[in-house]
């Protein structure tokens, strides 16, 4: 059983957890398979992004504490850029990374039973990406999460404006892939000038998230061609053929 399932739906893209046993939380190979593929959806032709898992337990419970993941690698803008519409759908549990991830997408839609908990003041580690959550719903809602590790519920998340729509349980899959249809039916370009403004413009990133975004940019220059290129060439001793990719 595959761990990640894609499913195109016209010219939306949704991509989904599928370890419910697990409360699908993300392993190492998970996360850079998860990167992989979401990058690349930006290359592709398909419109719009929706990201969710299979069942309505949870979302997902966060890193598997026994293979730690680079969460970093599955958040929107962070681990991938795409100036397509991303959409999150999310169900039962939305937990620790899950939550960045939720805070990250474009819009979101929850199912009526969806929980956001964000434990890590309990457990005494944190990587800070969540830090970007006081810029993107109310100060003292995203310190409440944060600080004193509350959940919210479903409707409380709709009022703080980290989901734009709650629909019955089972139901925000297919919510999120009406939204996506629609969304894909209108102009790519201003969508995507949009969305640039505001990322590049408008919000601000926290210093989690500006060291994730260079980690995976040196990332991408390190599993280059040029640079096994460049390796191959030093070793060899002749001028390297570098090809800009």
């Amino acid at each position: 059983m595959s761990e990640i399932i894609i499913r195109d739906e016209g010219p939306v893209r949704a991509v989904l957890l599928n370890r419910p046993e697990k409360g699908h939380a993300i392993t190492k190979p998970q996360a850079e398979e998860l990167q992989r593929i979401l990058a690349g959806f930006d290359a592709s032709d398909q419109r719009v992004l929706v990201l969710g898992a299979t069942g309505t337990r949870a979302f997902t419970f966060g890193a598997d504490m026994t293979d730690p993941p680079e969460l970093w690698r599955v958040v929107p803008g962070v681990g991938y850029s795409t100036l397509k519409p991303v959409i999150g759908a999310f169900e039962g549990w939305c937990v620790g990374g899950g939550l960045v991830i939720a805070a990250m997408c474009d819009l979101a839609v929850a199912g009526a039973g969806a929980k956001f908990s964000y434990p890590e003041a309990k457990v005494g580690l944190t990587g800070g990406m969540i830090a970007s959550l006081a810029a993107r719903i109310p100060h003292k809602i995203a310190m409440e999460l944060m600080l004193a590790c509350k959940v919210l519920d479903a409707q409380r998340a709709l009022s703080a404006g980290l989901v734009n729509e709650v629909v019955a349980e089972g139901e925000a899959l297919q919510r999120a892939i009406a939204w996506g249809q629609e969304l894909a039916g209108f102009a790519p370009l201003v969508m995507a000038e949009l969305k640039r403004m505001v990322i590049d413009e408008v919000l601000p990133r926290g210093p989690s998230e500006r060291m994730a975004i260079q980690a995976a940019r040196i990332a991408a220059v390190r599993g280059s061609e040029d640079r096994h290129e460049g390796v191959a060439a030093f070793r060899e001793k002749r001028p390297p053929n570098f090809k800009g990719r």
